[in-house]
């Protein structure tokens, strides 16, 4: 278990391949947040090469290279972009510097995989928007709180099987552990950063869409404030919002950087779905005041109330999926409008706390 949020990344090393060496080759660039390492990771155990890397400050490459020696460090961005072998890049650069690159990767003729949030200003989104129907190409993002959380992802595999009946309403807990002094100068800027809804919110708004099974939502109310540093003056320490989904669904979540010293994890991060024949709630991170760990599901329907270990069980099957989609031109992992759907809510809604401040 990990107290670092900022490089936690499950362990993938036993997935499935769903190609050979070589069929699927990829790169990466800017090393800037920590999840960068989790999605080369999981595209790696899935079955794909990593052939090039980009990250100007060598120390960010060094947990890289002792698992993949053989990979190629290249000092100039353009070298990737001009490599016709490789099929897609994943990159986890600054917020407000992502879309830029992926524009530039979409341009190179290859599809982009970033970290979340995706975008920080409702102008990039447009431009991504327009850069994907000119190209053909995909902007894919690792929401990695359902992508990289077996019980998350079972979760949608329970609900889309009927446990629960009717979705009426999904509500999600992230709490984040801040570690102020291991972050870097640009997680404290808001304009670089995006602010709490848009950047722990994007997840949330993910998991609302997809747990709900709905394609668009209305923001009801979001709130982001400075409770408690003011060291930080443009830190958003917490935030909440409360959506109604286009069928219907109700949907809250409460984002914040309070995670207490003692806990063994970065976050207790929690969700809990209610439907018309039961509920359910995972326990992504951690089973507090347990042996263990997280990644734990409680059921309770007509038919039962069961606790479900998912630990070592589900797997990660999003990458293998992406992977396939690249090769295929197919939208099985996930579809473009899901991807754009969720940044772009939670920049309305941080747009909206922001007028409210």
């Amino acid at each position: 278990m990990s107290k670092d949020g900022m490089n936690y990344a499950p362990d993938m090393s036993g997935m499935k391949k769903v190609v050979d060496h070589g069929d699927f080759v990829f790169a990466a660039s800017h090393f800037n947040h920590g999840h960068i390492y989790g999605q080369i990771a999981g595209l790696a155990s899935a079955g794909g090469t990593l052939k090039s890397v980009y990250e100007p400050d060598e120390s960010k490459l060094e947990p890289l290279l002792k698992i993949h020696p053989d990979v190629k460090v290249v000092r100039d961005f353009r070298e990737i972009l001009d490599d016709k072998d490789i099929h897609l890049v994943t990159s986890a650069a600054i917020p407000n510097l992502r879309c830029g690159i992926g524009l530039q990767v979409m341009g190179a003729g290859k599809d982009y995989f970033s970290d979340k949030a995706p975008f920080t200003t409702t102008a990039q989104l447009e431009s991504a928007r327009k850069k994907v129907g000119e190209t053909g190409r995909k902007y894919m993002v690792c929401y990695s709180e359902r992508l990289m959380n077996e019980s998350a992802w079972h979760a949608g595999e329970l609900i889309r099987d009927g446990v629960l009946g009717r979705v009426l309403q999904v509500l999600n807990l992230a709490p984040h552990n801040l570690a102020a002094s291991g972050r870097p100068d640009w997680f404290f800027n808001k304009e670089r950063s995006g602010g709490i809804l848009n950047d722990i919110g994007s997840h949330q708004f993910e998991q609302f869409l997809y747990y709900a099974g709905a394609e668009d939502a209305k923001v009801n109310y979001a709130r982001a404030e400075n409770m408690n540093h003011p060291e930080y003056p443009e830190l958003e320490d917490f935030g909440e919002v409360s959506l109604t989904l286009d069928n219907g669904v109700s949907a809250y979540s409460r984002m914040d950087w309070f995670t207490p010293a003692a806990s063994r994890v970065w976050g207790d991060g929690r969700t809990f779905v209610l439907g018309t024949d039961g509920y359910m709630e995972l326990r992504k991170y951690i089973d507090v005041a347990r042996e263990g760990y997280g990644d734990k599901i409680f059921l309770v329907n007509g038919e039962k109330e069961v606790e479900i270990d998912c630990r070592g069980k589900i797997g990660y099957p999003f990458f293998g999926r992406l992977i396939l989609d690249v090769l295929n031109r197919s939208e099985n992992a996930m579809t473009q409008e899901h991807a754009f759907k969720a940044s772009e809510l939670a920049m309305k809604a941080q747009s909206l706390a922001d007028k409210v401040e």
